[in-house]
């Protein structure tokens, strides 16, 4: 396989964009979506045991763990939209994309299972072992998610297409990541060293890596016999460097549209890595729910990934990508604080009354359904910049865009977990309290905090949003346009 890029030639794509191309299959669907579960399942790993692995049972300082998380999306800062321009411009029998896809699957599985299963090191040791398998991981992660959400735009030029496409990709990106939550609070951290047990983990990073590979591995095998009809770049004439990178990524990411949609993103994924960092403390503290309890409110969340399923594409179809996002929403973003807020003016029942939690996991379940939907449909707007961008520069970028997408859903790790450490800290919240134990004036500023913070954060993304110009004519006026052009 060699890159154009690496010859030295600017790749100008053969679009061909009149030519027609099979309608995504269900099949198709169901198999580019499967590889989502590999970030899904990252991801959750990120955001919810990470901390408390390390934390908690290796006895690594969590500020360090902190800092680790940190240094690694500085790095994704720089590494993500290369990694996205270069499977843009890389040139192969394979196509663009599938060699980076091909490429991932091994190092990603490799890589965490060895996140999971550190040697016995100081606390030095263990803060490098844990930043450079953290820079690891989500670099491999990028080689996978951005080529694989790349194709998506070339596997239908279909305005309505894109949207289902990206909703089965956020159906298995969240039921791949609630899997290993089931496991580890259904099975494997059962035991009586409960969420301090190490072996637990250990097997744990064995079963993730394992699924990690086979989702990359199925959905690319899957996808493979549709590169025939993806775009191929030929090589011209002006000379590849530094400077003609930063200059084409540039061009690319600075249009309007896009920059709405970067920050809408942006906003979104700090308030779900508030969300993350908080919840279940929330459901333990603030609610008093059993083990039990959080466990059946955990498996929920497969029915809110089938039903936004449903209704993202659906939404799309009656409203336009940008109305159903706004619509979703405002729908989702109200009835996600809305208990809480109550709780706080003393309109909620009590702890420990029946029908508090049918209330709770009822709301939630709803909820998440219409935030999943939201992603979807937001997701799938990025999808129609690239004919947008085409038209000015005559490029496919559809990897510098989902490179640039796929950073910002990383950010939840970062800033969404740092703000729900800095809620905590004001408060003074105690560490690892019994249930019940937590003074009741610190609930009552924890769920102060939480809630209007995510409603404040939930209604400046949609504000971004509104700011996104393609609608459903737009884009066919684009492809027309397109197929004038290079016909």
């Amino acid at each position: 396989m060699a890159s154009n890029a690496d010859a030295g030639a600017k790749p100008v794509e053969v679009p061909n964009p009149a030519g027609e191309i099979p309608p995504p299959s269900l099949a198709l669907k169901l198999l580019h979506g499967f590889g989502a579960a590999a970030f899904g399942i990252k991801n959750n790993g990120f955001d919810y045991f990470l901390l408390l692995f390390y934390g908690s049972v290796i006895g690594l300082e969590p500020s360090l763990v902190g800092l680790a998380i940190l240094i690694a999306l500085v790095f994704d800062a720089f590494s993500d939209p290369l990694v996205g321009y270069w499977s843009d411009n890389f040139s192969s029998r394979w196509g663009r994309r599938h060699p980076f896809m091909y490429a991932a699957a091994l190092p990603v599985g490799l890589s965490y299972f060895l996140l999971w299963n550190p040697p016995d090191l100081s606390q030095f040791g263990l803060f490098v072992y844990l930043t450079v398998l953290a820079i690891l991981i989500r670099t491999f992660i990028t080689f996978y998610e951005t080529p694989s959400s790349a194709l998506l735009p070339e596997l239908s030029r279909d305005y309505q297409e894109r949207t289902s496409l990206q909703s089965f990709r956020l159906f298995f990106g969240w039921v791949g990541g609630n899997m290993m939550s089931i496991l580890m609070f259904g099975v494997l951290l059962t035991g009586p060293l409960g969420m301090r047990d190490r072996e637990a983990y250990e097997t744990y990073g064995v079963i993730a890596g394992i699924v990690l590979f086979a989702a990359i591995i199925v959905s690319a095998i899957g996808t493979h016999h549709r590169i025939p009809t993806l775009t191929k770049p030929k090589a011209s004439t002006e000379s590849f460097g530094v400077r003609r990178v930063f200059r084409e990524m540039y061009e690319v990411l600075s249009e309007r549209s896009f920059l709405a949609l970067f920050a809408a993103t942006i906003v979104f994924a700090v308030a779900a890595g508030l969300h993350a960092g908080l919840i279940f403390l929330m459901l333990n503290h603030f609610w008093g729910f059993s083990e039990e309890q959080i466990f059946i409110w955990t498996a929920l969340v497969f029915v809110s990934a089938a039903i936004a399923l449903v209704i993202a594409p659906r939404a799309a179809r009656r409203w336009g990508k940008k109305r159903a996002t706004i619509v979703l929403g405002l729908l989702a973003f109200s009835i996600q604080p809305a208990p809480y807020l109550l709780r706080l003016a003393g309109m909620m029942p009590e702890n420990g009354d029946p029908i508090l939690f049918p209330i709770i996991v009822a709301v939630n379940t709803l909820d998440l359904a219409f935030i999943i939907a939201v992603q979807a449909v937001s997701y799938a707007m990025i999808a129609d910049l690239v004919e947008s961008n085409q038209l000015k520069t005559g490029r496919r970028n559809e990897g510098v865009y989902y490179a640039a997408m796929t950073f910002t859903r990383k950010t939840t790790q970062g800033l969404g977990v740092l703000a729900a450490g800095a809620i905590l800290t004001v408060i003074a919240f105690p560490d690892n309290p019994e249930s019940g134990t937590v003074p009741a004036d610190t609930l009552w500023w924890l769920g102060a905090l939480y809630a209007p913070s995510l409603l404040v954060l939930y209604m400046v993304a949609l504000f971004f949003v509104s700011r996104y110009k393609i609608d459903k004519a737009q884009h066919e006026a684009n492809l027309a346009a397109l197929s004038d052009k290079f016909d």
